[in-house]
């Protein structure tokens, strides 16, 4: 876990700096929804991020009671209301620490419809899709590790939504399987994607008992679209 535990400060630094780097567009789209133009959101994205890596701010991150996103946009939201009224935000290429690619972020800001939501209910959405294309990635990785890239991509549809899903007779055709195997083969991918969408939750939470508490808050919030 990232927050509670005796790590030392360097570890826990990496720890952050990498959660960072894998949830940084929801809080980047989150500073467009607040009426930043690319440019000024590229710089607060960037500035928060320095100021959270601080080691004053760092202490604070890892002892704050709750979940990471709760802490996230909190911080954000807080910097964002000094940085109006100092006028000092960081500026892009200045030391930054945690990269991202900028125009990557905008062309998919700019792809997404139009929402008459808040920004934070946005910003919970846009959290959970990362942390589900995170899973994916690393489920990836995996098969792709143990040489069966194929059988991940002919069954990762079998992750997702109930229609339009290929059936096991034509995927164990496909892939040269038994039905049974097909079905075998489903069910521990289902199981290892479940392992690795609580251990991700695990990194985000103060305590093991949130896990599943997150879980179904971040299902609830995909389930809103």
């Amino acid at each position: 876990m990232l927050a509670g535990q005796d790590a030392a400060a360097d570890s826990a630094r990496e720890a952050l700096a990498a959660l960072c780097r894998d949830y940084w567009y929801p809080l980047y789209a989150y500073c467009r929804r607040q009426g930043l133009d690319m440019h000024d959101a590229q710089d607060a994205t960037q500035g928060f991020f320095n100021h959270l890596l601080e080691a004053g701010t760092l202490q604070r991150a890892r002892a704050e009671q709750g979940r990471f996103r709760t802490f996230l946009l909190g911080s954000l939201r807080h910097f964002l209301a000094n940085e109006r009224r100092h006028q000092n935000a960081a500026k892009r290429g200045g030391g930054a620490l945690v990269s991202f690619d900028e125009m990557a972020a905008e062309q998919r800001f700019s792809s997404e419809p139009a929402d008459a939501a808040t920004p934070e209910s946005l910003f919970e959405r846009s959290w959970a899709f990362a942390l589900i294309e995170r899973v994916f990635h690393r489920l990836e990785a995996e098969y792709v590790a143990a040489e069966k890239a194929a059988l991940f991509t002919a069954l990762r549809p079998l992750l997702t939504a109930e229609s339009a899903r290929p059936g096991h007779e034509a995927l164990a055709a496909g892939l040269g399987m038994s039905t049974a195997a097909v079905g075998t083969a489903v069910f521990r991918m289902r199981r290892r994607y479940g392992e690795l969408m609580r251990y991700e939750i695990a990194q985000t939470v103060t305590s093991p008992a949130e896990v599943e508490e997150e879980i179904a808050h971040l299902i609830r919030v995909v389930a809103r679209g």
